[in-house]
């Protein structure tokens, strides 16, 4: 058996009730064979970014497990998650709403470069929705592309979100 590898997930939902999807993505990875969830950041309800105007808002939040799994089974295993919560990748507008959205942000320490698989997550740096819960996990965890930790990014892009003083 591999050892296990830490990984980071975002967690996001703006269709039906988001909060039982969120905490059924959990419960789901908590029983799958290979993982063991360790931490959930609280909630945070964010507006959409990008894609067709009018969406409800999202519920996002951050996980934090170990897997035995590969990067790409563990994908896999994200895209299996979400199909059971009702998302049909093939269906939906690109950015649209979503009952449930994971991103795999972090596979341990590992740059990954495939086609379906970058990690680390190549938006994740300037996604507010994604850095506020993953600053209540891992707010030391310095972010290769801007050699800043979460919390010192997370609070640039606010003050650049307030606009001039």
């Amino acid at each position: 058996m591999s050892a296990a590898v830490s990984v980071l997930v975002a967690l996001g939902s703006n269709l039906g009730d988001r909060r039982a999807h969120l905490d059924g993505a959990v419960a789901a990875l908590a029983v799958a064979d290979g993982v063991r969830v360790l931490r959930v950041s609280p909630w945070v309800e964010t507006r959409a970014e990008g894609g067709p105007a009018g969406q409800p808002d999202f519920l996002n939040g951050c996980l934090e497990a170990e897997t035995t799994l590969s990067p790409a089974d563990f994908l896999w295993l994200l895209q299996r998650v979400e199909t059971q919560f009702g998302r049909d990748r093939r269906r939906e507008v690109p950015q649209g709403p979503r009952t449930l959205d994971l991103d795999l942000l972090f596979y341990g320490d590992e740059t990954i470069a495939r086609p379906g698989l970058v990690v680390p997550h190549p938006r994740l740096e300037e996604r507010v929705f994604v850095l506020e819960p993953l600053s209540a996990l891992v707010p030391e965890r310095v972010l290769a592309r801007c050699g800043r930790t979460v919390r010192e990014r997370l609070g640039e892009l606010r003050r650049a979100a307030a606009g001039p003083a």
